[in-house]
């Protein structure tokens, strides 16, 4: 069973729709440990919404927590601590999808970031990158968190408008594998997120 943890360069970069991708993709389940700011919809809703093969299972989160915070901020905020140890990971069988929260050093409680989850969960990770001014310090420090606490990187994926300086120097300083680059669309559908996990799959099935 393959463990794959999406995590991004910071907020709003598309987590959410490139776990949606990997799921479908992979026939995957999915799991978000951390759902912060889950008034309206939860981002489990939104990718179970998008995906469309019959074996993906949606497991629940391990903490719902109502305000837009980061995690740690978000419990206190609803009057709990997130309990790393108490984040279990889901039984399954099946390939596991696993959304994060933020970026890597976001922090979960007093003492732990979410890059420590990662490493508790023994997950691999693919990192999404957004094009920005800024992007290519935040992919690099990323990369570079990842890289300190030996955790696998399979690969990058780049979510929004293309920028292909930006692109060329990320993929040629850090090595790493560019499995996608996500467009923007005006509409999210099934259909679309179809059509980029084909394409995923490929790069998927290609990687040692």
């Amino acid at each position: 069973m393959k463990r794959i943890f999406v995590t991004g360069i910071g907020t709003e970069v598309g987590k959410t729709v490139v776990a949606a991708i990997i799921t479908e993709a992979l026939g995957a389940d999915y799991w978000k440990p951390i759902q912060s700011g889950c008034t309206d919809t939860t981002d489990t809703e939104t990718v179970k919404s998008l995906v469309t093969n019959t074996q993906s299972v949606f497991h629940p989160e391990a903490y719902k927590l109502p305000l837009p915070l980061s995690p740690h901020a978000a419990a206190q905020a609803a009057g709990i601590t997130i309990h790393l140890e108490k984040i279990k990971l889901p039984e399954t069988r099946n390939n596991l999808v696993i959304e994060g929260a933020g970026g890597l050093l976001v922090p979960i409680n007093n003492q732990n970031l979410l890059i420590d989850l990662i490493t508790q969960l023994k997950a691999e990770v693919i990192l999404v990158s957004k094009n920005y001014l800024g992007s290519i310090n935040h992919t690099l420090l990323s990369w570079e968190a990842l890289q300190q606490r030996h955790i696998k990187v399979l690969g990058l994926i780049f979510n929004g408008e293309p920028n292909p300086q930006t692109e060329s120097f990320i993929l040629n300083y850090t090595g790493l594998t560019h499995l996608l680059s996500v467009l923007p669309a005006l509409t999210l559908t099934p259909a679309v997120i179809s059509d980029y996990a084909t394409q995923l799959r490929q790069k998927l099935d290609a990687l040692p």
